[in-house]
């Protein structure tokens, strides 16, 4: 290991100071309690319910207006919620492969299929685009809040948005998000997007007449730049992935959705039906959001884990070490090189990281290959299709029955018994918008790489 310093500590330093470190500069999978969590309430930020229920509303506010916009949307009048789906094929898929017990139910939260953007993205992003024209119209005097929102259609709005530009950094699901909803509105959009966005994302926003950036280095480099051109210019919004309470916001608007789904399901949040959710997570904003929003509502009886791949940990590392964004996993010699682009991220986001010190469960990491099987077999069990990184959270409840640190959790907050009853929701990214043709290639690399590990 080369003894470069990081952040005035040597690395040895830090590797003695956290040994968990060693494991991830080496690329292992790892498992991480937050010694930092706590069942309490904890009120360090200034944001809670009441910033959620107006955003909430806001969305109400849109509805009309998406439902006219775009009719993939009509039947859900214009709200942009996924369904949550029982996936029992699937839990006995991940006994059987991994050889554990996992009890309980399994499901996905399929977000895979939202609409406009087939992305968890669609959650914050567009509720972003959504506020900040809302803020744009409010003053120019063009829109009342009592008005039918469905007025936003109209040539005359998109000519007034015209004279104004959105910008964004991504690796690929937050600028499609954004992308599409700015374009419909009329705006002039600037995605500046890291190397490692897919090809596909790139043309597909480049039909809808967005302009796309390449950048050859990673996603922080590529947020940097957009922030610094949108300076420059006064009609140019940039939406912040790494900073923005809004695109928070918008995430956690999610929790409340999903509450109202698990009572129609009659399925049972409190101290003796635990609730966890599997997070796969990039820079933190939708993870993060959400995260914040179930602990809102279910306080104690829900147990929130982010999932990362072995080559990005960004989130784990800023957490482990209290460094939160200070420093990137190429600080550590790690390569931030994944197949799973949306988390191919090399430093969190300092705001979500410093939220979710109290309120996060724990966090571990996952190897590519992984991804690709469980891919595969969520397609033959489920007829469910996502993108790599949308399964990094369904290894979760695998983790947690089969590591000594997930006992150790369960048995320090009194969940052994309650395991029978518990619900463990794995939350599915992304997927949708794959183009046919590389969703088989995914299949195929996933069947290729299970036939492989059959005898593991």
């Amino acid at each position: 290991m080369e003894n470069d310093s990081v952040c005035g500590k040597t690395k040895m330093d830090w590797v003695k100071e956290f040994p968990l470190l060693n494991s991830m500069i080496l690329g292992d999978e790892v498992f991480w309690v937050n010694p930092h969590y706590t069942d309490k309430k904890v009120n360090q930020v200034p944001l809670g319910q009441k910033e959620i229920d107006d955003a909430e509303a806001r969305l109400l506010r849109f509805a009309p207006y998406l439902a006219k916009a775009f009719p993939v949307t009509k039947a859900q009048k214009g709200l942009i919620e996924s369904p949550l789906v029982f996936i029992l094929q699937m839990q006995k898929f991940l006994e059987d492969w991994f050889m554990v017990n996992i009890p309980g139910k399994l499901l996905v939260k399929e977000d895979n299929l939202l609409p406009i953007a087939g992305s968890i993205k669609a959650r914050g992003g567009i509720y972003e685009v959504l506020k900040h024209s809302e803020d744009l119209a409010l003053e120019n005097q063009l829109l009342a809040m009592q008005d039918d929102y469905s007025v936003l259609s109209s040539s005359y709005f998109k000519e007034f948005f015209a004279h104004y530009s959105i910008a964004v950094g991504s690796t690929g699901n937050l600028g499609l998000s954004i992308g599409i909803m700015s374009s419909k509105l009329g705006y002039q959009v600037c995605v500046h997007m890291s190397a490692d966005a897919k090809q596909w994302k790139k043309d597909m926003l480049r039909s809808q007449g967005v302009q796309v950036l390449e950048y050859d280095s990673d996603y922080s480099r590529a947020v940097e730049e957009g922030r610094k051109i949108a300076q420059g210019d006064p009609n140019c919004y940039f939406i912040d992935d790494e900073n923005s309470e809004d695109l928070f916001l918008g995430y956690a608007v999610a929790a409340s959705g999903l509450k109202e789904q698990l009572e129609d399901m009659n399925v049972s949040v409190d101290k003796d039906h635990p609730l966890f959710v599997y997070l796969p997570c990039g820079v933190g904003g939708g993870p993060g959001g959400i995260a914040f929003g179930l602990k809102l509502i279910f306080g104690e009886y829900v147990h929130c884990f982010f999932a990362e791949p072995t080559h990005s940990p960004c989130m784990l590392l800023g957490l482990l070490t209290g460094l939160h964004n200070q420093a990137a996993v190429q600080d550590f010699g790690i390569d931030n090189q994944t197949e799973a682009d949306g988390l191919a991220v090399g430093r969190p986001s300092g705001f979500v990281s410093r939220i979710m010190k109290n309120r996060l469960s724990g966090s571990y990491t996952v190897q590519d290959d992984v991804l690709y099987i469980l891919l595969s077999a969520l397609n033959e069990s489920e007829h469910v299709q996502l993108e790599p990184s949308a399964l990094a959270g369904m290894v979760g409840p695998v983790r947690l029955m089969q590591t000594k640190l997930g006992q150790d959790y369960l048995s320090t907050h009194n969940l052994m018994g309650k395991m029978k009853n518990a619900t463990h929701i794995v939350w599915a990214t992304g997927g949708s918008l794959v183009p046919r043709e590389i969703m088989a290639e995914y299949i195929e690399k996933g069947n290729r790489l299970t036939q492989q590990n059959k005898n593991h």
